[in-house]
């Protein structure tokens, strides 16, 4: 009786996932349509406003148009993207990180998962053994993760970072260079300070772009909003320069009074460079493409994305 109650219980879930990721694409699919009705209430605002003559392709929904814009207010006059839903709950909640590893990693694969964990408040470490990836999806979802992390490696070296955001994504795949954990660090300059865990500082540097903005909301919802400023020394640095992200890990004193500031690197440090969003979870082989980064997109030095 209890493992017939186990996959009811189970069974429901599932419907009722896939119930709400139904209603997320059908949101979806309608936001050309309002968008479309968006811009030609505009252009009867402007019209009416400048007290010009209606376009011709509009007389005809002039009365309707009217009405719909007189119903209006702050809130529903601007048209609202499935962006806005997917994080529709940031600031509201903290949100809970999982961090994994790829199938059997090394150690220094492992190490650096571990020293990942440490920058994400109320994160949690997860050795991967044979789980597959839509069995670790559902179980974040049914425990109230908002995120999930895995790393990647190649012949032992990081090599690669996703971000999935739950339940129903965005995805961004990442790729990483120049990985130098705590332990190289410390090796190379002596004693290191301790990882702290109050919830840091972000600075976001250089994302000036849509996708730089949308890249940097990716990785911004994964710290909770900061209530005290004053109350933390920790500082997390994202500076994005010619489409690599560079990330520095410091915490900061002032020996002599507010004029004076000294960093202490606390570690790890890479680099990142973006290469796919995709509007979906990493289990979700179908889901669509929001960006993708082309072979032919590397012709020009001087030609930015984010």
């Amino acid at each position: 009786r209890v493992r017939w109650g186990k996959r009811r219980q189970g069974a429901a879930m599932l419907r009722r996932n896939a119930r709400l990721r139904r209603e997320y694409l059908y949101r979806k699919s309608l936001e050309g349509k309002e968008r479309e009705r968006y811009e030609q209430k505009r252009k009867v605002r402007e019209a009416l406003q400048e007290g010009k003559s209606l376009p011709t392709e509009l007389r005809r929904q002039e009365e309707k148009l009217r009405e719909e814009i007189d119903d209006e207010d702050e809130l529903t006059a601007v048209p609202h993207s499935h962006i806005d839903d997917e994080y529709a709950m940031a600031g509201k909640r903290e949100p809970r990180v999982l961090v994994t590893t790829s199938r059997d990693p090394s150690t220094k694969l492992a190490q650096f998962a571990k020293e990942l964990k440490l920058l994400f408040p109320n994160s949690m470490r997860m050795n991967r053994g044979s789980h597959v990836m839509s069995e670790l999806v559902q179980g974040c979802r049914s425990n109230d993760f908002t995120d999930i992390v895995v790393v990647h490696e190649h012949r032992g070296e990081p090599d690669g970072l996703i971000v999935c955001h739950l339940p129903f994504g965005p995805t961004a795949y990442f790729g990483l260079v120049n990985v130098v954990t705590r332990h190289d660090i410390r090796a190379g300059e002596g004693q290191l300070p301790n990882v702290s865990e109050a919830y840091p500082h972000l600075i976001f540097e250089n994302f000036t772009t849509k996708l730089g903005e949308r890249t940097s909301n990716i990785l911004r919802f994964l710290f909770p909003p900061l209530d005290k400023p004053e109350e933390t020394k920790r500082v997390l640095t994202f500076a994005n320069q010619r489409d690599y992200i560079s990330f520095r890990h410091h915490i900061y004193e002032q020996p002599r009074g507010k004029d004076s500031i000294k960093l202490h690197e606390v570690g790890p440090r890479f680099e990142m460079r973006l290469y796919q969003i995709k509007l979906g979870t990493m289990d979700q082989a179908e889901a669509e493409n929001e960006w993708v980064l082309r072979s032919f997109m590397n012709t020009s030095r001087k030609r930015t994305k984010l």
